[in-house]
This record gives C-alpha cells, structure tokens and sequence, in this order.
C-alpha cells in the first residue's frame, strides 16, 4: 500500500510557490518539500487542515492511495 501526498500537483494547480505555501501555511520550507517530494511518513491533521484551507481544497485533493504491485508486502 502507498499514500502518495500530491502537493506538487495542487501548488501548480493554485499556480502557488512552494515558498508561498509554507509561509501561508507557517511550517518550514523543508517540511513542505518533504510533502512535496512524497518522503514524509506522517502528517498532523492540523498540518493536512491548513494546507487545504490554504490550496482551497479537500483531503482527497491532496492524498492518493495508490495499490501495490502484487506479491509486494
């Protein structure tokens, strides 16, 4: 299984920096490229609730599950 965060996708959406979100947002550059880059493990609700306010958008704008292949645990 694998939650892919698609950020990168709703910034260009909103045609919106990746600066601009964070300083929007008020979480560090480097936390909103983790998101960005899909390497983050977990995200705080709080964190995911003020990313979508500020995109203008649903959780389910910004996270995707995406299936493994089979035979991948």
């Amino acid at each position: 299984m694998s939650i892919v965060i698609n950020v990168d996708v709703m910034l260009a959406k909103r045609k919106m920096s990746v600066t601009e979100l964070s300083e929007r947002v008020g979480i560090t550059l480097a936390n909103i490229s983790i998101l960005k880059k899909g390497k983050a493990k977990a995200i705080r609700l709080d964190t995911l609730n003020k990313i979508c306010r500020v995109l203008s958008c649903q959780p389910g704008d910004l996270l995707e599950y995406v299936p493994d292949e089979e035979g991948e645990v």
